[in-house]
């Protein structure tokens, strides 16, 4: 089941759901090196929780600027559980991703993949389900322990969990704390830290997850809206 009526599953059934997809995973990747066009996925909520809006923002590499976007506007389409919030907001990502006029080289989740307790977050299930290469870009960790990446801007440190590599802990501005990197779905490790550093030319977050967070939050400003 890659997609559709996830409401009705239990917690016990997505968790067979993402053992199920685990496998289809590729963690070698290397996926694209200079890819001409990013994807930024990001997601917010309503105050009382019962509205989302997803978004999807793609950006010209080498430019930064967005060149296409969409939103998909809906209910939750699964309960608030740790681990499993791939399948709250999934199908409106979905949505959104079939609303954009072209294909991104690249997803950029604000979420993680690998570094996830069963290893499969949801860059990996995005990247599985529409096949195309992704990673997670975290602001907190979900799993994992580190040791603090030196100051400076591109130093990382492993972020380690029951004994596995699961991603790195990147510093993308000097002196400021870091984000942790994870790969989704057709990415090496390095290719996707690589592509966390292109990415984040001025500000601790990626250009991608920033540009998502800002449609997604006015998407679902105007769905709120009475007028």
């Amino acid at each position: 089941m890659l997609s559709g009526s996830w409401g009705a599953l239990t917690e016990a059934e997505a968790v067979v759901v993402q053992e199920e997809l685990r496998p289809l995973v590729d963690l070698v990747g290397p996926g694209p090196s200079a890819p001409a066009t990013v994807a930024g996925l990001d997601v917010a909520y309503s105050p009382g929780g019962d509205l989302l809006a997803a978004a999807v923002t793609v950006l010209d590499a080498r430019s930064l600027t967005v060149v296409d976007s969409a939103v998909g506007v809906g209910r939750p389409a699964f309960g608030y559980v740790p681990g499993l919030f791939a399948f709250r907001e999934l199908p409106a990502l979905l949505t959104a991703l079939d609303r954009l006029t072209n294909v991104p080289d690249l997803l950029v989740c604000d979420g993680h993949g690998l570094a996830h307790p069963r290893r499969f977050g949801l860059a990996c299930h995005l990247g599985v389900v529409t096949g195309l290469p992704a990673i997670g870009v975290g602001k907190t960790p979900l799993v994992g322990t580190w040791d603090p990446p030196p100051a400076e801007r591109g130093a990382w440190s492993p972020l380690r969990d029951g004994g596995d590599i699961v991603g790195r802990v990147l510093r993308t501005r000097d002196g400021v704390k870091p984000v942790f990197v994870s790969v989704g779905h057709r990415m090496s490790l390095a290719n996707a830290t690589a592509q966390v550093l292109a990415l984040t030319p001025r500000f601790r977050l990626p250009e991608t997850t920033r540009t998502a967070d800002r449609l997604c939050r006015d998407a679902l400003a105007r769905s709120e809206d009475p007028n």
